[in-house]
């Protein structure tokens, strides 16, 4: 078994924003706040894409590096996660992510003081705990890949969501020629 990974195909994906729509939905997260956000490059140029824009759970996590109070920490399984009770909302974690994906919400259910929230590749509220103590999934695929109705967004164990990639780049080779 691989390491969790998001993997984006962005030859499929076509803005349809189901990605954020799961993730808020499944996950409570209020409006303003994006655990994963779509972006439009070279929008109405020849070369536009459109790429979904999750939390990567980096490998070598910069985030995970900078972080004062430990609030961010990577698990067995690659995904990084975090504890919002540790955060003091420095902000050290967003200037260190080259995709943006901590976000600093003002109030709501994360609290009042601009606690770090990020993509927790959709834990769930039940099955075996982590190290922290956050529970997870046997077989994690997060809401955003589940719904991503394009298949755009590959979530999961990387052995699986890589060999799935392949395949659809040995299919477009031979239909290329």
């Amino acid at each position: 078994m691989g390491v969790n990974k998001f993997l984006i195909d962005h030859t499929r994906c076509i803005r349809c924003t189901g990605c954020e729509t799961a993730c808020k939905t499944n996950n409570g997260v209020p409006t303003g706040v994006r655990r994963i956000r779509v972006v439009t490059v070279n929008e109405g140029k020849v070369g536009e894409r459109n790429i979904a824009m999750p939390c990567f759970h980096c490998y070598d996590a910069p985030c995970v590096k900078v972080c004062p109070t430990r609030t961010l920490y990577k698990r067995g399984d690659g995904v990084v996660n975090h504890t919002k009770e540790k955060c003091i909302g420095c902000g050290y974690c967003l200037v260190a992510c080259p995709f943006g994906a901590p976000q600093f919400p003002g109030g709501g259910i994360f609290g009042t003081r601009g606690k770090m929230d990020k993509c927790s590749f959709c834990v769930q509220p039940f099955n075996q705990k982590d190290e922290q103590g956050n529970m997870i999934e046997n077989e994690p695929i997060p809401m955003c890949a589940r719904f991503c109705s394009t298949k755009a967004l590959l979530g999961g164990d990387s052995t699986e969501i890589s060999k799935q990639f392949r395949e659809r780049i040995a299919g477009f080779i031979s239909f290329s020629f």
